[in-house]
C-alpha cells in the first residue's frame, strides 16, 4: 500500500472534524505512517510517498516549510476559502483517491527559496526556507520606507513606498498579485520583485532568473519595518538591515489529480481569462475539460 502522511491545520474550523471523517476512508486505500493536525512535528525521519494536507493554501505552505529539505509530493484538500493550491474538495478526494494510490496523478516541481537577514552590527541569520514570498513591509507608525535592490552584487533599483515583495512563481498569484505583480507560470525558475504602493511612476515589477542572488537593503523608515516570510513568520528589521534571498536546494512537489491544470485553476479560482458578461448577452460556454474549444454557433 502507498505510504502517506496526513497534515492539516486543526485550528481552522472544520479541519479536525473532516479529518475524523476522512481517515477511515484513507486507511482503506493507503498506509498512514504519520498524522499531524497541528503541523508541529519534525518530518525529517518520516518515510512517505505522498502527503495529504487538509485545510487551505496556508496549510500547504506550512507543510512545505515543515518538510524542510526532504519534500514529499503534496495533495491538497481545500477546506478554506480560495484553495489555489489545495484544489480538491473532500468529495472529489473520495472519488479520485483510489486512482491516486495507483499512480493516477501528476507531480510538478516548484521553486523554493532561502532567506537570510542581517541587522546592523549583528550576525547573519540562519537560512529560513520559504515557498511563496518574502515581504519587507513598513510597520507602525507606517512612514514611507526606503529600500534598495541588489541583484548579483549590482545595485539595480531604489524604492520608496510601503515595502517590497520578492516571490516565487507560485507566490506570484498571492500577495504579489494583489500588489500589481504579474502571474508567472508555476514551473518557471524565476523570482518576481514587486513594489508595494511605490511613490513613483517608474517603479514596476521585474522578473529575473532564480539562479541569481537578491539582496534588499533597508534605509530610512526601516526601524519600524518587518520581514514577513510566507505570511507566517515575522521578524523585526532596522535601518541598515540587509535581506538576502536565493534559490533553495529543495523543490516543493505538488501532486495534482488527473484533469487538473494550472490554467484551469486560474480560471476556476481567479476567473482569469474569462469573457466579461455583457448585458443582454448569454454567458459564453465553459471550456471543455479535455482542452478542446467548445463549438461556435453558425
Amino acid at each position: 500500500m502507498k505510504r502517506i502522511m496526513v497534515l492539516g491545520n486543526a485550528h481552522r474550523p472544520g479541519v479536525a472534524e473532516e479529518a475524523e471523517r476522512l481517515l477511515p476512508f484513507l486507511r482503506q486505500h493507503a498506509e498512514i505512517v504519520h498524522l499531524d493536525l497541528l503541523q508541529e512535528t519534525d518530518l525529517a525521519g518520516v518515510e512517505a510517498e505522498l502527503c495529504i494536507v487538509l485545510g487551505g493554501d496556508g496549510a500547504i505552505i506550512r507543510a512545505a516549510r515543515q518538510m524542510g529539505y526532504r519534500q514529499v509530493p503534496v495533495l491538497g484538500i481545500n477546506l478554506g476559502r480560495l484553495g489555489f493550491l489545495a484544489d480538491l474538495t473532500s468529495d472529489e478526494l473520495r472519488e479520485a483517491f483510489p486512482r491516486v494510490v495507483q499512480g493516477g496523478y501528476a507531480v510538478t516541481s516548484h521553486l523554493m527559496f532561502e532567506a537570510r537577514h542581517e541587522l546592523p552590527g549583528g550576525p547573519v541569520s540562519l537560512p529560513a526556507l520559504g515557498f511563496n514570498e518574502i515581504a519587507i513591509q513598513a510597520g507602525p507608525p507606517f512612514h514611507m520606507l526606503d529600500l534598495g535592490l541588489i541583484i548579483d552584487g549590482e545595485q539595480v533599483a531604489r524604492y520608496s513606498g510601503d515595502g517590497l515583495i520578492v516571490s516565487t512563481p507560485v507566490g506570484s498569484t498571492a500577495h504579489s498579485l494583489s500588489a500589481g505583480g504579474p502571474i508567472l507560470s508555476q514551473e518557471l525558475a524565476a523570482f518576481v520583485v514587486t513594489p508595494i504602493c511605490p511613490h513613483g511612476l517608474t517603479s514596476r515589477p521585474v522578473v529575473d532568473s532564480a539562479d541569481k542572488e537578491y539582496t534588499v537593503t533597508v534605509g530610512r523608515g526601516g526601524d519600524t519595518s518587518w520581514l514577513v516570510i510566507d505570511g507566517q513568520q515575522s521578524l523585526p528589521l532596522a535601518e541598515g538591515a540587509r535581506i538576502t534571498l536565493r534559490r533553495a536546494p529543495a523543490c516543493f512537489k505538488l501532486a495534482r489529480a488527473a484533469g487538473r491544470s494550472f490554467y484551469r485553476t486560474l480560471h476556476d479560482k481567479l476567473h482569469w481569462g474569462a469573457t466579461p458578461a455583457y448585458r443582454n448577452e448569454p454567458p459564453p460556454p465553459e471550456p471543455r475539460r479535455d482542452g478542446i474549444p467548445p463549438p461556435t454557433a453558425g
